[in-house]
């Protein structure tokens, strides 16, 4: 299967390293969250190895994961309490748990892990079948820069050592709004590679997949903190309300 429609992909390549330092302090997150679970139960689409789901579980809220990839479900349950939350692996736009819960969120950028602009509408439509009225849907993600696309093709390096050099090659899609990203490593043990692949969108077009679900958008926020968004802001932090 390729990049584009292998789910569980990133999960297989990624995991191993996926909790190494340099990844975003989920506390904001999980802070900004926890406030509006209203109790519970929390629905976390793409829990991965749990850096959210599991301070959320030690405030006493029931969680319940859905992750495309058994190697990040692995890590998640290697953890202290990561044995306890119930995980259902699969497609995260097809949500395979009966609910309703009081809160779902979809953190890290991950709705563009799913490359297909129908498929980001699943989700939507998937998470609104399972909360309950008033529910909140919660997503993050960048604000897409042309800036940082202007050019259909890109190569950047990454790290180079005495034993080894790692670059990064981006082909972009623009029409579809969407690129692929192939990470190559060079050692003594060979060539590395590391695809991946996002479509992305900007805030309009998901409230009105949103809109579409019969999700409303209630708040918008710059980042966990809560600063205001504007036009400037690099990502965006939305709330969604099932009707």
């Amino acid at each position: 299967m390729s990049v584009f429609d292998d789910p569980g992909l990133f999960g297989r390549l990624w995991a191993a390293g996926y909790d190494s330092p340099g990844n975003p302090d989920p506390a904001p997150a999980v802070d900004f969250l926890a406030d509006l679970a209203d109790g519970g139960p929390v629905l976390e689409l793409a829990i991965g190895t749990g850096r959210v789901a599991l301070p959320l579980a030690e405030r006493g809220l029931a969680l319940h994961g859905i992750e495309a990839s058994e190697e990040m479900v692995a890590q998640l349950r290697a953890k202290p309490g990561g044995d306890q939350i119930p995980v259902v692996v699969g497609d995260m736009a097809d949500v395979q748990v009966t609910g309703p819960f009081r809160l779902a969120y979809l953190v890290f950028n991950t709705l563009f892990n799913l490359v297909d602009a129908e498929r980001q509408a699943d989700c939507f439509r998937n998470v609104a079948r399972v909360l309950s009225p008033g529910g909140a849907f919660v997503i993050e993600t960048f604000v897409p820069d042309p800036r940082s696309f202007d050019a259909d093709e890109q190569v950047q390096v990454r790290e180079v050592t005495e034993d080894s050099a790692t670059i990064r090659l981006h082909r972009y899609d623009r029409p579809a709004q969407r690129f692929i990203r192939q990470t190559i490593t060079f050692d003594g043990d060979g060539v590395h590679l590391k695809p991946f692949a996002m479509r992305y969108a900007w805030p309009h077009q998901i409230d009105e997949m949103a809109r579409q679900a019969g999700l409303r958008l209630t708040e918008r926020y710059a980042d966990w903190h809560r600063r205001p968004f504007t036009a400037d802001s690099p990502s965006h932090i939305s709330v969604y309300r099932a009707e």
